[in-house]
């Protein structure tokens, strides 16, 4: 049979049957477009799962030295973890930025960039630690901690915002690797920073009796540990393609630039879930405590979904450079497929582990009670929440910043009122994570979709015009 002949005969609808080559070739397709996603996307997951690990680390060993320490522990947490993830699109902007380079195959200009990165979060890191370390009370004294909780509280944040700079560091250089199509090199470096990180609050709070000061400086050093191995690694590349170092204003303010979009975009998602908790504490204490459980659970439901929109920053972006459009729209498509199948799969995992987690995270039977609908709510969308990861990660690898800004502000402006009416319309915190999971990710599925549609975000070339 020659390759041109029909593989079966027709089938009585109009026109012969597809070639069996053209159905084999679609599917050597899709199984190198799969392992290109799988490969990124795997190392991705690992390492987002293992950076909350620091945290959980450090409360584990605080909690035995008293319920003060632990609470100035959170209050300190909750204000650092604000400080660094307002400052995420270091890694997105670099990833894109860097996987077009790569694309265009100038290894040399993507490491140039993405050391204007680094630069850039190196002068953000000390611009926070002058301002955060002598405010560190006034901080404090605005999230309403206790007498006995504010002294530990300053300690902590004192001591771990001079880490702050090293994890922007790693934010920035994690977008290099990302974009040069490198997640096992984060994923090596995760572990072995919680690793580290344990070991050092074991020895100062243990071994040295330095109490809660003592996990702020393990920690600390354990960040900037992680940031010198991504340094080694990044300068070395840069040695490698004779990249310049030293840093570049223009490049640092293109990449600010760069950046300000995804902070908006940032911004205005931390805005959801900010109304959505302060309508949660209205509802009653036991509406809270479903929300803080189900929020934990939709965030950690994330990392899978978030691992496989990091692939899509790196693939799309390189393909991007590579003048390669159609490629571009393939991997799209395919990963759409990715995000709906993933979404379907967790729905499945959070249904069948229902029971668990409510005997896990509550013996409260009013919490409980609260809880189980939300779960059901959390499992139905997950996956919407597949595509929407997804498409978020095309568009910023596509370097499109500007439109995910607009909707997400649009989705902010469209959520708020209708959360707010919650309280007043009735329906507890179910109809509260219906606003949430329902409303806010279906108009990101609409505002994403139309763009992905439109076409107007495949742009070709080593630098986004």
């Amino acid at each position: 049979m020659s390759p041109a002949s029909p593989a079966t005969a027709p089938t009585g609808r109009e026109g012969p049957a597809e070639p069996a080559d053209d159905r084999g070739a679609r599917r050597r397709a899709r199984r190198a477009q799969d392992r290109e996603i799988l490969v990124l996307a795997l190392p991705a997951l690992g390492s987002l799962v293992a950076e909350p690990l620091f945290l959980m680390a450090d409360s584990a060993m605080i909690g035995h030295l008293g319920t003060p320490q632990l609470a100035g522990l959170g209050v300190a947490a909750a204000l650092l973890t604000t400080f660094v993830n307002v400052f995420v699109f270091l890694a997105y902007a670099t990833t894109a930025a860097v996987a077009r380079s790569v694309g265009a195959r100038d290894h040399a200009a993507a490491i140039r960039q993405g050391m204007d990165g680094i630069w850039l979060a190196i002068l953000l890191g000390a611009a926070l630690v002058v301002t955060v370390v002598p405010t560190a009370p006034a901080l404090v004294d605005a999230f309403g901690a206790s007498a006995t909780a504010a002294p530990h509280a300053v300690t902590y944040l004192r001591i771990s915002t001079l880490g702050i700079p090293a994890m922007l560091v790693v934010l920035a250089a994690t977008g290099v690797l990302r974009g040069l199509q490198d997640t096992r090199t984060p994923l090596a470096v995760a572990i072995g920073g919680f690793t580290a990180n344990v070991a050092l609050n074991a020895l100062f709070i243990y071994g040295l009796d330095a109490g809660i000061a003592g996990s702020a400086w393990g920690t600390v050093l354990a960040q900037w540990g992680m940031a010198a191995v991504y340094l080694v690694v990044v300068v070395r590349g840069a040695r490698t393609h004779g990249a310049v170092l030293r840093p570049s204003r223009a490049g640092i303010v293109a990449n600010a630039r760069a950046g300000v979009p995804l902070l908006v975009r940032t911004l205005s998602l931390r805005g959801v879930l900010l109304i959505a908790t302060a309508v949660a504490a209205r509802l009653g204490d036991a509406d809270i405590a479903a929300h803080q459980i189900a929020l934990t659970l939709w965030t950690l439901l994330a990392f899978g979904l978030d691992a496989i929109a990091i692939a899509g920053q790196a693939i799309i972006g390189r393909r991007l450079g590579a003048n390669d459009a159609e490629g571009a729209r393939a991997a799209c498509r395919r990963m759409v497929f990715w995000g709906v199948a993933s979404g379907a799969v967790l729905a499945v995992l959070v249904v069948a582990a229902g029971p668990l987690i409510l005997r896990l995270f509550t013996g409260d039977p009013e919490v409980r009670d609260q809880l189980l609908p939300v779960l059901w709510v959390i499992a139905v969308t997950q996956p919407i929440a597949g595509v929407v990861f997804v498409l978020d990660g095309v568009l910023m690898g596509a370097g499109d910043g500007p439109y995910l800004a607009w909707a997400m502000l649009l989705t902010l402006a469209m959520f708020a009122p209708v959360a707010l009416l919650v309280p007043t319309l009735g329906g507890g915190v179910t109809a509260l994570w219906w606003a949430i999971a329902g409303l806010m990710m279906a108009t990101r599925l609409a505002t994403l979709g139309l763009r992905a549609r439109t076409g107007r975000w495949v742009v070709t070339g080593a630098v986004r015009a």
